[in-house]
């Protein structure tokens, strides 16, 4: 029994999606491991203050739970940036993708004229084609490249 090979990307679409997917799990985790050190912190300076008698254990449970909701919020703020960075290296690879496909394009159309161009020199030559007929053709031709 042989184990069916996963497909690679390949190419720079590829590379710029494993790109974007990386940017928002390593977004994922930071907001993750900012929230828990942000509540970590927050949890240690109440216990310090109810320790120290500086403040109540009421007032610690509001500022608590006022401290973690900041963390939330900035957490869904860092994971909402995380993808607004995916999306730009998503337009970005797209861009630069198309413009190279466009190149490619353009070189294969330059050659593939001057192919014609050729055939057509010997067609004249030939006797098969007139001048006027070949200049014509050239003139065509030449304006694409």
């Amino acid at each position: 029994m042989t184990k069916s090979k996963k497909p690679q990307s390949r190419g720079y679409i590829g590379k710029f999606l494993k790109t974007a997917d990386k940017a928002i799990v390593q977004g994922i985790k930071d907001a993750d491991k900012a929230i828990r050190e942000g509540i970590k912190k927050a949890d240690e300076s109440l216990d310090t203050g109810i320790e120290l008698g500086i403040i109540s254990t009421k007032q610690a449970r509001i500022e608590a739970k006022k401290l973690r909701k900041q963390a939330e919020k900035e957490a869904i703020l860092f994971q909402k940036n995380a993808e607004k960075e995916v999306q730009r290296i998503r337009k970005q690879s797209e861009q630069v993708i198309k413009k190279r496909i466009r190149k490619i394009r353009q070189s294969n159309s330059r050659a593939e004229n001057l192919r014609i161009l050729e055939k057509l020199g010997k067609l004249k030559k030939a006797g098969v084609i007139t001048e006027r007929e070949f200049q014509q053709k050239k003139k065509e031709l030449l304006r694409e490249i």
